[in-house]
Parts: C-alpha cells; structure tokens; sequence
C-alpha cells in the first residue's frame, strides 16, 4: 500500500498529487527561457509609478534574475486595473540577502502610502513579500504570491543550483529563514501546472500556510512578461480582495 492510499487517495488523486511533486522536466526550462526572450521587447517602458495616482499601493517585487523591467507587463496590467503600480527599484533580484527586509521596507517608505501595501511577488519575490509581510504585518493590506515556491522541500524546482552559485548561500540555508505558516495578513497563492521552473505543489502550499491557491495556466516565466496571464492575475487578486477584506 502506498503512502497516498495510506492517506484514503483514490489512484486518480494519487497520481494528481506525484505530478504536483515532481520537478518540472529539463525541456520545460528551456522552454521557459525561449519563450520570455521573445517577449523581452515587452520590458521597455516607464519604471517610475504607473495607474491613477489615488489608486490603492501596490509594490511589485520581481522574481530571481529580473528586475523592473521584467515585470513591466505586469505592472501595466495592476495599473490598467485601477492600482497605484510601484516597482521594487533594487535592480536585479540576485537571492536573499540578509538586508532583503531592509530594502524593502526602504522602498515602502520611499513610496510614502500612508495606508497598508499590497505585495504582490512573483517566483522569488513572493518570498520576499511572506517574510516581510510576517514581520511587518501592519504595513502590507495583502501578499499576492506568482508561482513562488514558498512550500514544502526548497529544491522543489530546477534552478536551485543556479541559485546557490550566484546568491551565495544553499537553498535550505538562507540568510532570512523560509517559514511555511502563513503570514499574519492574508495571502493568495497563484500557482500552474504548466510552470516549467517551479513544481506545482511548492507554489499552490498546503491549507495552513496561505488563505487561497488558485490555479492560473500559463508558464512560470507568463507571471512576470505576458499581458495576457498578467490580466488573469489582475482578476484574481481583485476577488480575492473583495472576499478576504
């Protein structure tokens, strides 16, 4: 008898579950690469604030090797949907580092919102947002994770290794400790099955450790770069909202 049929699983679910733990497939991380460089032209714009200037804050934090410029599809997405859209403005997301916290809550009081914070996070930068919001819980409204592995074993993915090589540090052994409870504010986990980068279980989190996981399909790297996904990401977070506040 397997463990998930120990757990009452019928074969269906069983199976479901083995493919939410498995690492994506080396072709889908490749697939990912090739697929955000063609849409690199899709970065090139404003990096100041974006959306109606009494529009709700809303601090966008990119994911690990991008930047400003790789979330501006998303940015104009939250911005076209009425939010008052700031970047993160720290350069490129090069891992952890022991002032992570620090920087971004230089960067809220830069954006000088009197009122809680949206955080909105896409792969690496979701973690930022949970471990901030954790410490800082009065100044964030919500944190909106975009297939961010903030569950279960950290080499749930295929680029631990990169990571550790240029953050400095292992995956288990980071500067600011990865906690799986939930933050004290609430938190909507937007995770895919077709995430090439992140395994799927990592990024949805189990019932404890966030409010909501909604499935969104589309591949890790549409997170930060497709209109299109960015829109359906737009929705979601504005029903979360209006159910959790």
């Amino acid at each position: 008898m397997t463990v998930f049929q120990r757990a009452g699983l019928t074969d269906a679910r069983a199976s479901e579950e083995l493919d939410e733990h498995r690492i994506p497939h080396g072709y889908k991380h490749l697939k990912e690469f090739a697929w955000n460089f063609t849409r690199l032209w899709r970065g090139f714009g404003p990096l100041g604030p974006i959306g109606p200037t009494d529009g709700p804050a809303v601090l966008v934090i990119p994911g690990f090797l991008a930047n400003d410029r790789t979330t501006l599809p998303l940015r104009k997405a939250l911005a076209e949907g009425g939010w008052r859209v700031h970047g993160w403005d720290n350069g490129w997301n090069v891992g952890v580092q022991r002032d992570t916290l620090e920087r971004v809550g230089k960067r809220l009081d830069a954006i000088g919102h009197h009122e809680p914070v949206l955080l909105v996070g896409w792969s690496l930068g979701g973690l930022f947002a949970r471990e901030f919001a954790r410490y800082f819980p009065k100044r964030v409204r919500a944190v909106i994770t975009l297939g961010s592995p903030f569950s279960g074993d950290p080499r749930l993915n295929n680029i631990w290794p990169v990571y550790e090589r240029i953050a400095g540090h292992p995956v288990d052994n980071p500067p600011i400790p990865r906690i799986d409870d939930k933050p004290p504010v609430p938190h909507l986990a937007i995770w895919s099955r077709e995430d090439g980068i992140i395994a799927p279980r990592a990024a949805r989190g189990l019932d404890h450790e966030r409010d909501e996981a909604v499935e969104v399909p589309v591949a890790h790297m549409a997170f930060g770069v497709s209109t299109r996904a960015a829109r359906q990401v737009v929705h979601e977070i504005d029903r979360f909202l209006k159910k959790y506040e």
